[in-house]
């Protein structure tokens, strides 16, 4: 049963858009990407590698809820609640419309966070979202000014939420900040992908059968007969949407050879398209792109090896750097990456004593894309490699003698 009623989505979805696909037009794109807007991005450093319409704000449909879920997650983090804490279901989530993705809820039920989050995540549930965006905010309309709030913040300048759900065509956000957005997730919230990743979930003991999750490109679908053609290795996540105003919606995220991907897909023609779009650009993706570090963590910078300080036993400091400096360029070219800035602190601002992994600096790297001549950079801390105490006053006081007759000796000298 569940094939058939998978099957039946399948073809029913496409069937019904057909009689109007030869009235929607799609922007020119070198994949043949057949859909409004794309971008495809390096999960780790936000490195741009496709973009189609990326900054065009469209209706992100059931998106939306990565914006719920990320926010349960946040709240969740604070001690603010509990997987395990109980929510009541509110007379607003039990009247969710029932056109759309439920799980039946009645006014006054009784489910943990978790439970409700898991139908969310898995089964796009739009009561088990309003009953969760009640509990948090008071009321659906409460919890939207927070998540317009979490846009701000975290820099989403194209979004604006109006519900919790993604049911309204007037909450929109762009390809591109959909795509930062994902990663903001992944980094803050890696636990995201338990979830997402779950192909199925079987929310009361007494349902008939589980919710199906609406992602069909998750590698786990390889062996479902159904989905195996949308089934896409290295997929764990993140969401599907659909309403009228929005077309098809996937953001999808990939990890193969130490490499994540995002995709984001708007406005895709049927249920299935929208998966092997992404899929095109995951293939681009993996396909034309390798790591290719620069500098690596702890390494030491030929023109900075060293910061000078105050008042210290001594009066430098070794410096390295924090973190590595990686970008994904494209495979079978040289790269061409060079360092464009490198500042480090004024001695009057590292005085002693001086702490060890304390920053004392930064170095920026630019790769340039030979394709697109973009420009792209990243920007890493120097840190100290060891600690500084601060000097005697004795020895500080013959520094300051020997500095003096040193300047004076270099000033006579100069005379001549």
């Amino acid at each position: 049963m569940l094939v058939v009623w998978l099957f039946t989505m399948a073809v029913g979805s496409t069937a019904v858009l057909a009689a109007g696909e030869d009235k929607v037009t799609y922007p020119d794109n070198s994949l043949g990407l057949t859909l409004q807007s794309a971008m495809l991005i390096d999960a780790d450093t936000g490195q741009v590698l496709y973009q189609v319409n990326q900054d065009q704000p469209r209706p992100p449909a059931s998106m939306t809820k990565m914006m719920t879920e990320f926010i349960v997650l946040e709240e969740i983090a604070a001690g603010r609640l509990k997987w395990d804490g109980i929510v009541t279901t509110s007379a607003a989530a039990a009247s969710t419309p029932k056109d759309g993705s439920q799980i039946y809820l009645a006014e006054g039920d009784k489910h943990t966070v978790k439970d409700l989050y898991i139908a969310m995540a898995v089964g796009s549930a739009n009561d088990a979202t309003i009953a969760l965006a009640d509990h948090i905010g008071g009321n659906e309309q409460g919890f939207v000014d927070k998540m317009n709030e979490t846009a701000k913040a975290h820099g989403l300048n194209s979004a604006h939420f109006t519900g919790a759900t993604g049911l309204n065509d007037t909450t929109v956000i762009s390809a591109a900040d959909m795509a930062k957005f994902a990663a903001i997730i992944l980094k803050k919230h890696p636990e995201f992908l338990e979830y997402s990743k779950l192909p199925s979930y079987k929310f009361r003991e007494r349902d008939t059968a589980p919710m199906i999750n609406y992602n069909w490109m998750l590698e786990s679908n390889k062996n479902v007969k159904a989905l195996k053609q949308y089934a896409y290795d290295g997929v764990d996540g993140m969401k599907t949407g659909y309403i009228g105003a929005a077309g098809y919606c996937f953001t999808g995220t990939a990890e193969r050879n130490g490499i994540r991907l995002i995709a984001v897909v708007m406005g895709a023609k049927s249920k299935g398209s929208r998966f092997l779009e992404a899929a095109k650009l995951f293939d681009y993706g993996f396909n034309n792109f390798e790591r290719k570090t620069v500098i690596a963590p702890k390494a030491t910078i030929d023109n900075a090896k060293t910061a000078t300080i105050k008042k210290g036993v001594s009066t430098e400091v070794p410096v390295v750097t924090a973190t590595d400096v990686t970008f994904l360029v494209k495979k079978g070219v040289e790269p061409k990456i060079e360092q464009t800035k490198l500042s480090l602190m004024s001695e009057d601002e590292l005085v002693a004593p001086i702490k060890n992994s304390q920053k004392v600096g930064t170095v920026t790297y630019s790769y340039t894309d030979a394709d697109t001549g973009k420009v792209i950079e990243k920007t890493v801390d120097l840190i100290s490699t060891e600690e500084v105490e601060k000097g005697s006053w004795w020895r500080l006081m013959f520094r300051a003698i020997g500095d003096f007759f040193a300047g004076l000796f270099n000033g006579i000298v100069g005379l001549f």
